[in-house]
């Protein structure tokens, strides 16, 4: 689902880079008392983790993405589906001259006991690779609990941007004729996520308000943050967009924890939203299992290929 305006947006993926620091023990030292304790105290420790990145990140400091990301770490490049490794190598942040940054509006939802996400308003003066950033976005990073530790298992940002004046994508037709992953985990979920999207096609609020939870936070393209559930419900059941069809291809479920998964794919849709063609888009959802079954908890969708640091 694309939410409100359609889908084509810059991407900026701001990731703080920093050495194990006094700081960042510190951070780690507090997150032991947090354990699976409530949202408030977690919310104080991500937000200190996200700002400790950000001042990373702006300092170059390349050692701290081992200790700060989890193993299991998936989101998107410039050229499609990164690890761990591949995270550290875009986005070490040595091309990078960042003159200031500011973190706002910070949400934090708690998924399971073990998983959180947090989203927050960034705004950034600056440039990477000789490119200038755009100057805000919503940034969304899920963190689990790996032992006594908080590690970010995913991260991405989409720019605040007038749908209007964004450029069309081609699309990539390698990635929009790659079947999915056949493992039973991503098999579930894409079940799931079609039907979501089904809903979504024929604007039906009573279908989508069956497919998802009473916690739900959304990040669309064009860096739109939804809070909650109602807001989502209404932007995906609106009458802004006309489409006639969709193609989610290249999924792959990557497990986290039993009860949690993070779904990627690369989505394609004949039709149009507030009169602009749709465009492209690699989608991020978050399933968490209740029961036998994988609700959608939270998503962030980002313009294929769009530029990335």
């Amino acid at each position: 689902m694309l939410k409100r305006f359609g889908m084509t947006t810059l991407v900026l993926f701001v990731v703080g880079f920093g050495a194990t620091s006094s700081s960042h023990v510190h951070a780690q030292a507090t997150e032991a008392g947090v354990g699976r304790g409530d949202t408030t105290d977690l919310t104080r420790v991500l937000d200190g983790l996200e700002e400790e990145s950000y001042r990373a990140w702006q300092s170059k400091d390349a050692k701290f993405w081992s200790a700060f990301f989890s193993e299991k770490f998936v989101s998107w490049g410039s050229s499609g589906r990164i690890d761990k490794a591949g995270a550290i190598r875009e986005w070490s942040g040595l091309n990078c001259e960042i003159v200031s940054y500011q973190i706002s509006d910070s949400q934090v939802s708690r998924l399971t006991p073990e998983v959180a996400v947090i989203t927050h308003k960034t705004t950034v003066d600056g440039s990477c690779g000789g490119s200038r950033l755009p100057n805000a976005s919503w940034m969304a990073t899920a963190y689990v609990l790996e032992g006594t530790r908080w590690k970010a298992v995913f991260r991405a940002a989409s720019a605040i941007v007038d749908p209007a004046k964004l450029p069309a994508r081609a699309v990539d037709t390698t990635a929009a004729n790659r079947p999915p992953s056949h493992d039973a985990s991503t098999m579930a979920m894409l079940g799931r996520e079609q039907a979501i999207w089904d809903a979504w096609k024929d604007r039906d609020a009573k279908r989508l308000d069956a497919l998802v939870p009473q916690e739900i936070q959304f990040i669309d393209i064009f860096g739109t943050h939804i809070a909650t559930r109602a807001e989502t419900l209404s932007a995906w059941s609106g009458r802004g967009c006309d489409v006639k069809s969709f193609q989610l291809a290249d999924a792959r479920a990557t497990m986290v924890t039993p009860d949690f998964g993070i779904l990627t794919l690369y989505a394609t849709v004949d039709g149009t939203c507030f009169g602009q063609p749709v465009i492209p888009v690699w989608t991020s959802s978050f399933y968490v299992k209740r029961g036998n079954i994988w609700m959608w908890s939270f998503g962030i969708n980002i313009p294929a290929h769009a530029n990335a640091i």
